[in-house]
């Protein structure tokens, strides 16, 4: 079950990145993430209601309350750096580099959490998501003259704080309900978010956000709901170090709709990259 629930997560976060890029095309990047979080939350508290663990909120512990919440100021800092990159740059360049956070989960999974079976199916799988992931990103795009840098220097800090997340998250859910969990950290995403935009003085913006661009932000909220749960449940009853590499397989989802519905081209070097990545968390899946 945990494996099916990792699958739906990366579909869901998929959709996620291709939702959210086409409502911030207009619409700046923290304000966007702030109002996306909303929706986010209030999804995962109907989850928390519909499967009744509303009422053991009080016997969260200590130690799991702080992880929970310091998982939820990784998940910020990583969703704010990563719209930020989204609104710079294509979706097919910021993706891989977000993406390079498996590398670092698997490492911290392997040392932290002992999970070392299979260790030397891990370590090509990560190797071939390494190798990947250094072929998506293309020397031009590094260097676009539009964008300059900046958008890789706040797909990297997505990466590093995604990474986190994960471990941080893993630690905080363990002897809680993993729907319980996502809500309690969504909190701290929604305070953060909002802190952002009010000591950047966005809150103006918010009036006249596009009603087009307001639906597919709301829609990538339900999407990243969505793949929360899925995602959650897989880490508390799963391999870390399998479940990371399956979500970001979202990739492919991701990478399907920006060539089909964005238009964005992927070049040769860029599909091999992909298959790489792929392989190299195929890898780790069938032997989970």
């Amino acid at each position: 079950m945990w494996l099916i629930m990792a699958v739906l997560s990366a579909v869901f976060a998929g959709l996620t990145a291709i939702l959210a890029k086409c409502g911030i095309k207009k619409t700046d990047s923290d304000v966007a993430t702030a109002v996306r979080t909303i929706v986010v939350l209030l999804f995962s508290w109907v989850m928390v209601f519909v499967v009744g663990s509303a009422g053991v909120l009080a016997d969260i512990g200590t130690k799991s309350l702080i992880f929970l919440i310091l998982s939820g100021l990784a998940t910020g800092a990583s969703w704010i750096c990563y719209f930020k990159a989204l609104s710079m740059a294509d979706v097919n360049k910021v993706v891989p580099i977000d993406k390079s956070s498996t590398i670092l989960s698997v490492l911290l999974a392997i040392l932290i959490f002992e999970e070392r079976q299979h260790l030397a199916v891990k370590l090509t799988g990560t190797a071939l998501l390494a190798a990947g992931i250094f072929l998506m990103i293309e020397r031009k795009d590094v260097e676009d003259k539009e964008t300059g840098k900046s958008w890789l220097l706040f797909a990297a800090l997505s990466a590093v704080f995604a990474a986190l997340t994960s471990i941080l998250a893993k630690i905080g859910i363990s002897g809680v309900e993993s729907n319980l969990g996502t809500a309690v950290r969504t909190g701290v995403v929604l305070v953060m978010a909002w802190l952002i935009v009010f000591l950047k003085g966005k809150q103006s913006q918010i009036k006249t956000i596009d009603k087009k661009e307001l639906l597919f932000i709301s829609l990538s909220g339900l999407a990243t709901g969505a793949s929360w749960l899925c995602y959650y449940y897989a880490i508390q009853n799963g391999v870390v170090s399998v479940v990371v590499p399956i979500d970001k397989l979202s990739i492919l989802v991701t990478v399907a709709f920006s060539c089909l519905v964005l238009k964005e081209k992927l070049s040769r070097r860029a599909l091999m990259g992909l298959l790489l990545m792929t392989a190299g968390t195929l890898a780790m899946a069938i032997r989970a």
